[in-house]
């Protein structure tokens, strides 16, 4: 797949930018990053073509403009990012986004540059990291929880080079542009990767990781990427078959089969607990119509 800065799938999805992003019903737009999300969707597109919607997708490589369309109204939505970048992002840009449903979480971790394990590190050594708040204090944690770093206490989500308290092999932390972080594993001794930008890369989280985020921890939670739409459409019908479909049991088959543990369905423990109550009200209110029609009958 070719990755430029916007891509539409031809054959199956079609590019319509040239209108707004409501002008044909039945037709969702959504801009997305190339790997997994892209590829994601081109998988929903069939199930939400049963549906009656129609899916067109634009690929986006940096994580600016995908806001910015739907901010403006120029596409419905986005699937790139997960919620503490999107809530800064609305902070920073003084946007209006909004998560419509969370979908999958990728596994944060740190690969092999010149050096193939932590071991090898050396005094001085280059670890290279996404330069964006959000992600930048994700790579600084993670290097944190193997022991390559300390950081200043509470500095959690917000942590930056400037919270390193402890660094007892003089570490030089190079902070770069995400899309730009894997192209540096001939310079620096490791480099710290976002789920998708790894998968770019070619590595593999259950082969080629280091050391990554365990899948059962709140970073699950955290960082699940999301479908962001402009606050006031996240009930749109558009985007709620959108979200289905991608919660689908035949999406997470997808990107369990897909992607060899880098991208894992996205368990909503809460919103299935209030789905399953709605259901059982749903159910209990017809069968209390049902009784009461009986009753009227006899």
């Amino acid at each position: 797949m070719k990755k430029l800065t916007a891509v539409a799938f031809a054959a199956t999805l079609t590019l319509a930018l040239a209108a707004p992003a409501a002008a044909e019903e039945g037709t969702i737009t959504v801009a997305a990053s190339p790997t997994p999300h892209a590829q994601i969707l081109e998988a929903a597109a069939p199930l939400l073509e049963e549906k009656g919607w129609k899916l067109d997708v634009v690929e986006f490589t940096d994580y600016v403009q995908p806001n910015l369309v739907v901010d403006s109204g120029e596409m419905d939505a986005n699937y790139f990012q997960h919620i503490p970048y999107l809530e800064s992002f609305n902070e920073e840009q003084g946007t209006s986004l909004v998560n419509a449903g969370g979908i999958h979480y990728e596994p944060f971790g740190i690969y092999p540059g010149t050096k193939s394990s932590i071991e090898e590190l050396e005094e001085g050594d280059v670890i290279a990291v996404p330069n964006d708040t959000t992600n930048e204090a994700r790579a600084l944690l993670l290097l944190q929880d193997n022991g390559l770093i300390k950081l200043a206490d509470g500095a959690g989500l917000t942590a930056t080079v400037n919270d390193i308290e402890e660094n007892s092999l003089n570490l030089e932390i190079l902070e770069l542009e995400a899309a730009q972080v894997s192209k540096y594993t001939a310079e620096a001794a490791l480099v710290v990767l976002n789920g998708n930008y790894a998968l770019d890369a070619g590595f593999s989280v259950g082969k080629d990781a280091i050391a990554y985020e365990s899948s059962d921890s709140e970073a699950a939670k955290t960082y699940v990427n999301v479908i962001a739409v402009k606050e006031g459409n996240e009930n749109n019908e558009g985007i709620k078959a959108l979200v289905e479909v991608l919660k689908s049991d035949e999406i997470k088959d997808y990107i369990n089969e897909t992607f060899d543990g880098a991208v894992i369905p996205f368990e909503d423990e809460a919103a299935d607990a209030a789905e399953d109550a709605q259901a059982a009200a749903e159910e209990a209110a017809s069968e209390a119509a049902e009784a009461e029609t009986e009753t009227e009958a006899e």
